[in-house]
């Protein structure tokens, strides 16, 4: 049975950006990563579809930031060490990205900008840009130094500890 809430913003059938082969770079460390940003894009989707509130979507947005950080550093180690190319161009872009998500948070923050379905296709188009454009440039060389396309054991990113650290 539904609840009255349900009833009046049930929850959209439709992820604002759902994962697709297409989004995969074909390195799985980092399509998992990448799928931690998607599935964060998502939940703020879906926070504001439902109404869930500012304090909501204010804590998905700080977990956004966070781990958008947390991609960068893993991603620029693996590309210095070995020794893409175009590393300084790719640390540059970074820093713009996440310096733009980070005015946005500001904003929340401190001219009363909320998050608004404008912040999420901006989102949405950031993400999809830089990993289509940005983050494919790179596959070639990576694989080509010996990076393996998949792994056995877990990432990472889905270890206990980060689950206890963002708190679901």
């Amino acid at each position: 049975m539904n609840t009255v809430a349900e009833q009046l913003f049930p929850k959209s059938s439709k992820p604002l950006l759902p994962w697709s082969d297409q989004l995969s770079v074909g390195i799985q460390e980092i399509d998992e990563q990448h799928k931690v940003l998607v599935d964060l894009i998502n939940q703020l989707h879906e926070a504001i579809e439902q109404h869930h509130g500012a304090d909501v979507c204010v804590q998905i947005m700080d977990k956004l930031c966070e781990y958008t950080k947390i991609h960068f550093a893993v991603e620029e180690s693996i590309l210095r060490i070995l020794g893409y190319p175009d590393y300084d161009d790719h640390k540059a872009h970074h820093n713009m990205l996440l310096s733009q998500v980070q005015e946005l948070r500001y904003k929340m923050d401190h001219e009363d900008h909320s998050i608004s379905f404008e912040l999420l296709y901006f989102l949405k188009k950031w993400l999809t840009i830089h990993i289509l454009e940005e983050d494919s440039a790179y596959v070639e060389h990576l694989l080509n130094c010996g990076a393996k396309a998949t792994f056995n054991k877990k990432s990472w990113s889905s270890k206990s500890w980060l689950s206890k650290f963002w708190g679901s």
